[in-house]
Parts: C-alpha cells; structure tokens; sequence
C-alpha cells in the first residue's frame, strides 16, 4: 500500500476528477480511470471510494463506471457566478456555427491547457468530434489552444515550451518546439490559427482568441470540420468571421 500525502494526494485527485470530467455521460472503470491518470488501480479505488463519501463522485453500479458526483454540481453553480462566460457567449458560438455551418466552439484556458466550454452544431451533416465539453489539450495543439498561445509574450510562449517537453511525444513530430513556434507566427500573421489534421488526419480547426477584460488571450473560439471544407479559397472568409465573433466577445467581455 503507497502513502500519499499533501500535495501529492491533491494532485492525484485534481488528476481524477479532470480525467472523469473529459469522460462525458458514461464515466470510467477503476481500472480505465487509474490507467489514465497514472495511479495503480487500489490507490485510485481509495481515493475514488473517499471521494465517494464526500459527494463529489458516484458509483454506478450497474456499470461500475465512476462519474461526477453532486457536491461539485453545487460547487459549480456558486463559482459559475465568478467564471463562467458561457451565458455571454452562447450567441456568439451559435452564430458561427450557423455562418460557417460548421461546428462550433468555446474554450477557455486552464494553465497549460485549454478546456472547452461549448459546443454548437452547424448545417453541414458530416462533422468532427475531435472537440466535445470537457476536454483538454495542451496549448498549442488545438486550434484554439495555437490561437491563444499565439497571442502571448514571446516570453510566455518560451517558458511553456520548456516546461512541455512531453508534447511531441504524445501528439507526433509536428508539435516540436520548432514546430508550434512556426505555427505561432504563422498564426499572428494571419490573425486566426489552422489545425491542417495535426489531431486527427482529415479533421481541421481553425480558431481565435478571445481577450477578457485585462486584455489576455483567455478564451478561444474555434471550429472544425472535414478538410475539404478548409479549403485555400474558403479558409480566409472562414478566419474572417472567426475574427469578427472573437472580436465582438471580446469587446462584450470588457477587452479594450
């Protein structure tokens, strides 16, 4: 039996509850979740099991999935009153996706990472789901993490790199340092940042970031879609009313 305390018993159960929160409606085994966050299965069955107790995870037993439990529901709804956009974006998502017809989305930054908020269907029938509430990438893979990385201080931007040197391992060659710095000024020259499939082949994104009312890049608008409807002649008029909507929210949330 490990011992884990402090800061490291924290940390694990951030790392549980962040990976059941990407797991949608269904939750995850013991196993799956433990596998996940890089735990042996009886420390994070006692740490789930405790977790138990305190509401903020449930059991269901006829699946033995393990999901998000009411206590953070209750959690949620009294710190949405500080953090949450969602109430003012909604228009603005939903109006791109019916503009572009393809689907699209909120996230926000977290850290190294974006997280995102919402998502709206558009008119074309064949769609991408590589983003879906919930999850999380690191910034700079996604479109909208590409976009909001872009729009920070080189210094910013240099020490991410460094402190994320795992990201080319997980997500392939063309995340190299050098790889995402290209992408970085391709993407302030252009003002929107392009996912060509570098998630998921033949599944593009393209976003823009979202200032708050300090003038940071906090948020992202993105959307994604199959790659023939990124084409060259189509990309522009798609980046430019991504612009416009990341704009205007920007404005509505106070950015100057």
């Amino acid at each position: 039996m490990d011992k884990i305390q402090g800061g490291q018993v924290v940390a694990r159960i951030a790392s549980i509850l962040r990976e059941l929160g990407t797991s949608g409606a269904g939750g995850m085994r013991t196993s799956d979740l433990a596998a996940a966050v890089g735990l042996t299965r009886p420390t994070a069955y006692r740490l789930l099991r405790s977790l138990a107790a305190e509401g903020f995870v449930d059991l269901d037993t006829a699946t033995s999935h393990w999901l998000l439990g009411p206590e953070l529901f209750v959690m949620g709804t009294i710190a949405a009153g500080r953090y949450d956009v969602t109430a003012s974006a909604a228009p603005f998502v939903q109006r791109l996706a019916a503009l572009t017809g393809e689907s699209a989305f909120l996230s926000v930054r977290r850290g190294d990472e974006t997280v995102c908020l919402l998502r709206e269907e558009g008119s074309f029938p064949v769609r991408s789901f590589v983003l879906y509430e919930g999850v999380r990438f690191p910034l700079g893979v996604a479109s909208a993490g590409l976009a909001i990385l872009s729009f920070l201080p080189d210094s910013e931007v240099d020490a991410y790199l460094r402190r994320s040197p795992g990201i080319e391992a997980e997500w392939g060659a063309s995340h190299s340092g050098a790889g995402i710095r290209a992408r970085v000024l391709e993407t302030r020259e252009r003002g929107f940042a392009v996912n060509p499939g570098l998630i998921v082949e033949g599944s593009w994104g393209m976003g823009a970031a979202v200032f708050n009312a300090s003038g940071h890049p906090a948020y992202a608008l993105s959307i994604t879609g199959i790659e023939s409807r990124f084409t060259d002649a189509r990309r522009p008029a798609l980046g430019r009313m991504l612009l416009d909507e990341a704009h205007a929210l920007s404005r509505r949330l106070g950015a100057s």
